[in-house]
């Protein structure tokens, strides 16, 4: 029986050959990041504590329309949680959450595209959604330490914290409100910036077909 000889593969060092170029060098892996991140916005990313104990929490989604703080651990009322906390306003924070996610949801649009300006584009958007991300924390920090701790306190004192502060005893001087971010808050802002780095991958693909 007569054998079909196989052909040989093309030469690597062939100017006219451009290997495949992976998962990594596709839309896939931008598009994954870019929905994992803005899909974040529906946890909470933010939380106030008193001696390590969480009593309010916020999501990201909360911070881009202006929502109320959620009280948590059987704090207070939790059908009115509108205290001083909700009646200040936190700084520009709603501005770089409503800019984080406005560009995270643009990033996921154009990580569709398969051109290579679609990549560039997912660059920037990814790396300026972190950024935003960013701005948002020191912006609440900022807030946090202006205004809230002192509010906070002189409202346990004077036994009107709608939280139920006043309810964990008679160590009301000794309490601290802490802000802290949630693990789901880094989280989103390490998968905008993975997003950047995926379409750059698959920008310098796209450049090398």
């Amino acid at each position: 029986m007569e054998t079909i000889p196989t052909p040989p593969p093309p030469p690597t060092n062939n100017p006219a050959y451009v290997p495949a170029p992976g998962m990594f060098g596709t839309r896939i892996p931008s598009t994954i990041a870019f929905a994992v991140g803005i899909l974040l916005f529906l946890l909470p990313f933010s939380e106030i504590k008193c001696n390590q104990t969480v009593f309010a929490n916020k999501s990201g989604l909360g911070f881009v329309i202006g929502s109320d703080w959620k009280a948590v651990n059987n704090f207070g009322d939790k059908e009115n949680t509108t205290t001083k906390t909700n009646k200040d306003k936190e700084g520009n924070t709603q501005y770089f959450a409503i800019a984080a996610l406005a560009l995270g949801l643009l990033g996921l649009l154009l990580s569709f595209s398969n051109a290579k300006s679609g990549g560039m584009a997912g660059v920037v958007t990814g790396v300026l959604s972190a950024g935003a991300l960013i701005g948002m924390m020191i912006e609440l920090k900022k807030w946090f330490n202006d205004s809230l701790a002192k509010d906070a306190i002189n409202q346990t004192q004077n036994n009107t914290d709608n939280f139920g502060l006043d309810k964990l005893g008679n160590t009301l001087n000794d309490i601290k409100p802490t802000l802290d971010f949630t693990p789901w808050f880094y989280v989103a802002m390490v998968a905008f910036l993975a997003a950047a780095f995926f379409s750059y991958r698959h920008m310098s693909a796209m450049g090398k077909s």
